[in-house]
């Protein structure tokens, strides 16, 4: 998954304004106790990312 795809995916589930937000401060287990956006800017691949993310939030199956 590209990155540009990923933030479509957010931004479509969070809103343009909470998506951001969001991924700067909610903390995921699953990453290694990290947000989305340490764990993209560790090198965690947006798709892996993006798992984690459906997995703590009830993601739209349109988007998964």
């Amino acid at each position: 998954m590209r990155l540009s795809e990923f933030w479509r995916r957010m931004k479509l589930h969070f809103g343009d304004q909470y998506a951001e937000s969001w991924a700067r401060d909610y903390v995921i287990a699953e990453l290694g106790g990290r947000t989305v956006v340490q764990a993209l800017a560790d090198g965690i691949g947006a798709k892996e990312v993006w798992q984690a993310v459906c997995k703590v939030t009830e993601v739209s199956p349109k988007l998964r």
